[in-house]
């Protein structure tokens, strides 16, 4: 009896250990200490929707579409690549590396890589109707498609994927405008599309989310050569320091913020200037008054936990190539995917309110469902994956 109640003292010992140690491993990946319903709810709603968002292609392959009910037939690479990076966690590793393959498989001769792949395999390198793109290509499209592949390569260290599809990564990189400065130019004479989630604006110049894409790009794939000892790590160091080097030509010095770009559309980037310290390209001093900037601007720049590209004071962007609405999607609604990187950013100066807004978007989420943006009596494409994810990924 006595070895019997030994043992059970034993087991109950390890069973409060094991449970401590459960707790103290959600605190440490819990940075915000949101409590475990909202946690849970949040893991949950991410799961549904990578779940809904799947759609078979005529190859058979299962493809995540943008929204989770399926009613998109294509695979974006830029919404794609924010799945796997901020919920990687809960998918597939075979299912990435095969849509990989499928996004690539569009690239053109001339380097492009595919803005989305339709279901019939048919690539698609402008945003826009298939048959009425807004340009030729999105400059986004070859930085994300870099991203997705180092995101997947240094989650799931998958070495041979990247040594196999590096000389298309770094061609698909190639191919992206640039000016002698090493950022991302838009020609004002020949516009292409810019950062996807402001893609119906038309930005020209030297480009400030582009070039911060191309720079976090070259930055992960210079490591990934290393690391699986393939291609060259000084081309891409290169490119990285040259754009970290004359980034500076766009900022606004009064505000502490950055220009969106410096021809058209010449206006304060909200999601752009957080972007810029979250990747580690901004100094100690700039970090500090992009994230006060952000803390003192909340009532104007945030809604229900989510955030606009412009300031309050700013209505609109100044050059679109289609019209929209002020105050509707790209120009001013509030939007839940950037949190992914600003949520963090203000959590460097103001933890409560970095907590406050995660759990006011979570109340979003929960009555009104989760949109691509919302405004006052206005949301749209409900049951958007990035928004999910991209909260997600703060959560877990």
């Amino acid at each position: 009896m006595i070895k019997n109640l030994t043992v059970s003292l034993i087991v109950l010992i390890l069973s409060c250990n094991h449970s401590i140690s459960q707790e103290i491993a959600s605190q440490g990946h819990n940075p915000y200490k949101l409590s475990r319903k909202e946690v849970q709810w949040m893991h949950q709603a991410t799961l549904q929707q990578l779940k809904g968002c799947r759609v078979k292609g005529t190859n058979g392959l299962w493809l995540h579409t943008p929204d989770g009910v399926g009613n998109y037939k294509a695979l974006w690479t830029r919404d794609f690549y924010y799945m796997v990076e901020y919920a990687g966690d809960l998918m597939d590793p075979a299912e990435i590396r095969a849509t990989i393959h499928y996004l690539i498989n569009g690239q053109r001769e001339d380097g492009c890589m595919p803005d989305r792949v339709n279901i019939d395999g048919k690539p698609v390198y402008s945003p826009g109707p298939d048959n009425n793109p807004m340009a030729d290509h999105a400059l986004d499209n070859g930085p994300f498609m870099a991203l997705l592949v180092c995101s997947y390569a240094n989650q799931f260290k998958d070495g041979a994927l990247f040594r196999s599809v590096e000389e298309k990564l770094r061609k698909g990189l190639d191919f992206i405008n640039r000016s002698a400065s090493g950022l991302v130019y838009n020609d004002p004479e020949n516009a292409q599309c810019v950062y996807g989630f402001t893609d119906t604006v038309k930005k020209t110049g030297n480009l400030l989310f582009s070039s911060l894409l191309y720079y976090k790009a070259c930055k992960e794939m210079a490591v990934l050569c290393r690391t699986y000892d393939f291609g060259d790590p000084e081309i891409y160091k290169v490119r990285a320091e040259n754009i970290k080097k004359n980034m500076y030509t766009l900022l606004d010095e009064k505000s502490g913020m950055f220009w969106a770009a410096d021809k058209d559309c010449k206006q304060i980037d909200i999601w752009g200037s957080a972007y810029a310290v979250s990747i580690g390209i901004t100094n100690g001093e700039q970090s500090e008054r992009i994230s006060d900037y952000l803390i003192r601007n909340a009532d104007q720049i945030f809604m229900n936990g989510q955030i606009r590209h412009l300031p309050g004071s700013d209505a609109g962007w100044h050059n679109l190539f289609v019209p929209i609405a002020k105050g509707t999607y790209q120009n001013g609604a509030y939007w839940a995917t950037p949190l992914a990187w600003v949520v963090p950013v203000i959590a460097q100066q103001n933890k409560p309110l970095a907590k406050k807004i995660l759990q006011d978007v979570i109340v979003d989420f929960q009555h009104n469902g989760i949109n691509e943006c919302i405004n006052s009596d206005y949301k749209n494409i409900p049951n958007y994956v990035a928004s999910a994810t991209n909260v997600y990924g703060l959560t877990r």
